[in-house]
């Protein structure tokens, strides 16, 4: 019996000791990348812009025309494509380019670079690149810098409407331009703004009789959005809870009046119109 009762510690303690050291191993093991992944970003206006790459080091290695052969697609780092992500239309070096993401393919030349704007955003290899995927290039000259060991993306010369992109490795930068119209983009998104939000807040100020003064805030500024029954005939019951009753029966008159050009009779139409009779609308 003493044996057996020995023999079940010995099982539990082996547990107990392996159980952790399992948890361990069984956690993702990582090791360093030789080209570790990066990121930048960069607000342009309204407009957000992002690049991710791989970073690939010098090494002591001959680069260009060597590691990078010239007049050959490369994925423009290493591991997978450079991709670049912006959530707005932009040019690029002046032509137009949709929202949306693209690989950064490149052909490097001694004297000259082709950048390739593609679709085509899951290759690790130039030789996988499709041309039917491709949506912009243009051509620009390489310029030389002083010595990076790591390739490396920046963001420079930015304002409201524009920012420079450059890729910078060993001796060498090659830079394109992002230009947005940010007035244009700014005032669409504003046209674009929904007066629901602010009328679900003041109809909450409204149902729960709190807060009527910032309701009426509310209000007003969905109806400066979009008139429409629904929010004109909340900001009408919110003049009249604070007394406001010259006002709370103009506003109602209104919102009878866009009422019944509605396809059908709202709901509360008619509720709407005991309302107006009982604050003594002539």
């Amino acid at each position: 019996m003493l044996l057996q009762l020995k023999t079940i510690c010995s099982i539990l303690l082996f547990a107990a000791l392996f159980i952790p050291i399992n948890n361990v191993f069984a956690q993702e093991f990582e090791t360093p990348r030789p080209s570790p992944n990066a990121t930048v970003n960069q607000t342009v206006g309204v407009t957000h812009v992002s690049i991710d790459y791989s970073s690939p080091g010098v090494k002591g290695r001959k680069i260009w025309g060597v590691l990078v052969p010239y007049n050959e697609i490369w994925r423009t780092g290493a591991n997978e494509v450079t991709s670049i992500t912006f959530d707005d239309p932009l040019k690029i070096n002046g032509n137009d380019l949709p929202a949306g993401t693209y690989g950064i393919h490149t052909i490097p030349g001694e004297n000259e670079w082709e950048i390739i704007f593609s679709k085509d955003t899951e290759v690790d290899a130039g030789s996988q690149f499709d041309e039917k995927k491709e949506a912009l290039r243009i051509k620009v000259t390489p310029q030389e810098v002083p010595f990076t060991e790591r390739m490396t993306f920046t963001f420079t010369n930015t304002t409201d409407t524009y920012s420079e992109v450059n890729l910078i490795w060993e001796k060498l930068k090659i830079s394109f331009g992002l230009e947005v119209n940010t007035e244009d983009l700014t005032l669409s998104k504003a046209r674009a703004l929904s007066w629901v939000p602010t009328f679900q807040a003041a109809n909450y100020c409204l149902t729960n009789n709190v807060a009527l003064e910032e309701g009426l805030n509310w209000i007003e500024a969905s109806v400066l959005i979009k008139e429409v029954y629904w929010n004109t005939r909340i900001k009408a019951q919110l003049l009249a809870k604070l007394g406001k009753k010259s006002e709370a029966i103009a506003t109602m008159q209104r919102a009878v009046e866009l009422g019944g050009e509605m396809e059908n009779d709202p709901f509360d139409y008619d509720r709407m119109k005991g309302l107006l009779a009982e604050w003594g609308a002539q």
